[in-house]
């Protein structure tokens, strides 16, 4: 079928974490600040994979699992794989280091029955594109070929990391996939952050109200937000911020929104999802985030209810 039905079990993607490393180094967290690519422990990395995999079957999700490659160890975050909109799923097209891994998706997507749709321009699928409310947001941010630079400090160099999604995807993507309701663009601003998923989360009854870093956006892009949502805005500190909190996966049990977020987060944080009528269930998943830059969210490709 060329989409899936919204009416059947909640499914996930994930990807075997079997050979999970740095290779390409492609966003700041993979680098220390000499440039140096960071080494992953993969015993560790493999438990918190399980942990969060069963954390996830025990809610009643269905976990389907992308087999590892070891010159594809990027498919362990598969929230770039793509969308799923209106039951349409639109393929992403990977930044370079990471680009083998769209045939792969395209493969286990069409072992679900799901007909994925292409598109051409740059475009990292729900880490940049996903629902809020009744309408969508989409981020982006300046493209950049990722490589050092020099600079007065030490070291005499940085590294140019850039964002993800190019603005031109939105049009092929309503094309393929049209969407009801308003889609929001929101540009980002620092490349800690380099997907909106790190640092943007719809969550709660109907995924009306937002977890968000705002410092991590353009000054217009925040001032947005406020207007937008007010009161169903929750505003990230420095340190939530810093353990990718935003990163956190929304779902309903039962009709009770729920937030599977990354173990760690403030108490204060966890209280404000709360008045929002969600439960927060913590997963330890740092492995990921400290070494490759991707927390919950990233290890997850939502397909919603398939079947």
């Amino acid at each position: 079928m060329s989409g899936a039905q919204a009416s059947g079990r909640h499914t996930v993607l994930m990807g075997d974490p079997t050979h999970f490393q740095v290779v390409g180094g492609a966003n700041p967290h993979t680098r220390d600040r000499f440039g140096r690519r960071k080494s992953v422990d993969r015993e560790l990395a493999i438990q918190q994979w399980k942990r969060m995999r069963r954390t996830l079957e025990q809610l009643g999700v269905r976990v389907h699992v992308i087999p590892a490659d070891p010159k594809l160890p990027g498919l362990v975050y598969p929230a770039n794989a793509g969308v799923m909109r209106e039951g349409q799923f639109v393929l992403s097209n990977l930044t370079p280091t990471r680009a083998g891994e769209r045939e792969v998706y395209a493969r286990e997507l069409e072992r679900l029955g799901i007909t994925p749709q292409r598109i051409e321009s740059r475009f990292e699928g729900e880490a940049d594109l996903f629902p809020v409310a009744e309408h969508w947001i989409f981020t982006h941010g300046p493209i950049e070929r990722q490589r050092f630079v020099a600079r007065i400090g030490w070291p005499p160099w940085r590294r140019v990391y850039g964002f993800r999604s190019d603005p031109a995807a939105l049009r092929e993507i309503a094309a393929k996939a049209p969407a009801q309701g308003e889609t929001i663009r929101i540009e980002l601003h620092d490349e800690r952050f380099y997907h909106g998923d790190t640092c943007l989360c719809s969550f709660g009854p109907g995924r009306a109200s937002l977890l968000a870093y705002l410092p991590a956006l353009a000054p217009a892009s925040q001032d947005t937000l406020r207007k937008r949502f007010g009161e169903r805005l929750i505003e990230l500190s420095d340190d939530d911020a810093a353990i990718y909190a935003a990163n956190s996966f929304a779902l309903e049990i039962e009709g009770q929104p729920t937030l599977v977020m990354p173990a760690g987060s403030s108490g204060q944080l966890r209280a404000l999802v709360a008045e929002h009528d969600t439960q927060v269930i913590p997963v330890d998943v740092s492995e990921f985030y400290k070494k490759g830059g991707g927390s919950v969210k990233c290890m997850i490709g939502d397909l919603g209810g398939i079947g």
